[in-house]
């Protein structure tokens, strides 16, 4: 393998072409060869506009390239699974977008094949690897907030007139948990270090969506007594925000899940008794980020910060949620070792 890794594209979606191939490009560590589509012409049109060398008119004829060393999958959640799989036959290192599959059975599936196959698995949850979480487990570890009582987050955005967006679709794996809930159970974990106990989730089913989740509301149970509260949504004003609260302050984070590339810092708000600080870490790309860590996996041999064990841990507690919603009552989760 050369000292950059060689990226191929499954789909010309829009989180690609926006956000992941352009981080792509500008990692130290990576290129975009090729993308491929379904229809050639739109795989062509958009290889032209990104400077990407080739395009594809199939998945298979992209990873029947052999000059392709890993691919980032952004296709539906419910072809995750299927092409994920095929990649790793076909020995590509596979950054697949998130939620990583609909349901456990079908992440550990993955899993194994990648495993099998000796290639580096990860789901792409690019915000994990902007340095200010970094920095919040700092704040929380020094005891300035005291001990941790709750979380609170949410993130929602209003997209319901778009009837025919692949996250309304109910057998593609839409609704809002799989889309957005995914985020401040993620955080919420990564925070905490530990896995839910319990989960309860009230949500908006929506016929005119084809009855996906378009509205969910929940608490989370962790040990220790600590929770999280959170709602997502794809039919409600648009927002992002994240708080920890503990026993002496609290830390909000007003853009947790951002893209954060923008001409203004992230920021962590720091509120106690005595004094309300705001930090701000140096602006990066998050999406650049999680490919230069992608890289060391694969390059160096290094661990990735978030496993694909993770994944497994992640897709659970979102099917407890959907599961405790459509029955209306509140669902247990197996015992679980923290992956963090």
């Amino acid at each position: 393998m050369s000292e950059l890794i060689r990226w191929g594209i499954l789909s010309t979606a829009k989180i690609g072409i926006n956000a992941v191939i352009p981080a792509l490009q500008q990692s130290e560590r990576g290129q975009v060869v090729a993308i491929a589509s379904r229809d050639e012409s739109r795989a062509a049109t958009i290889a032209a506009e990104l400077n990407i060398p080739k395009a594809y008119g199939s998945y298979d004829a992209l990873l029947a390239d052999e000059e392709i060393d890993a691919v980032y999958i952004p296709v539906p959640n419910h072809l995750h699974m299927e092409w994920t799989i095929r990649a790793a036959k076909a020995g590509k290192h596979v950054l697949c977008e998130k939620p990583a599959a609909l349901n456990e059975e079908q992440v550990t599936q993955m899993i194994d094949a990648c495993k099998a196959a000796n290639v580096v698995f990860a789901e792409a949850f690019m915000y994990r690897y902007h340095p200010k979480h970094q920095r919040v487990k700092e704040i929380i570890e020094s005891g300035e907030i005291g001990e941790v009582r709750a979380i609170h987050a949410n993130f929602t955005y209003n997209n319901c007139d778009d009837k025919e967006n692949v996250r309304f679709k109910n057998d593609m794996g839409g609704g809002s948990l799989y889309d957005v809930g995914v985020y401040p159970i993620s955080a919420a974990r990564m925070f905490l270090e530990g896995e839910p106990e319990a989960v309860t989730v009230h949500a908006l089913f929506s016929p005119e969506h084809d009855d996906v989740d378009m509205m969910a509301s929940g608490l989370i149970e962790f040990p220790n007594k600590v929770a999280l509260t959170f709602d997502c949504g794809m039919w409600a004003c648009a927002r992002a925000e994240f708080e920890i609260l503990g026993t002496e302050g609290r830390i909000e984070l007003p853009k947790v899940f951002g893209w954060e590339n923008s001409d203004i810092p992230p920021q962590i708000i720091i509120h106690t008794d005595h004094v309300t600080r705001e930090e701000r870490v140096s602006v990066s790309n998050s999406f650049v980020l999680q490919a230069e860590a992608f890289a060391d996996a694969v390059l160096d041999g290094k661990p990735l910060p978030f496993g694909p064990e993770d994944a497994v841990h992640n897709i659970r507690v979102i099917e407890a949620c959907l599961e405790s919603a459509r029955k209306r009552e509140r669902v247990t989760l197996p015992a679980m070792v923290p992956v963090f």
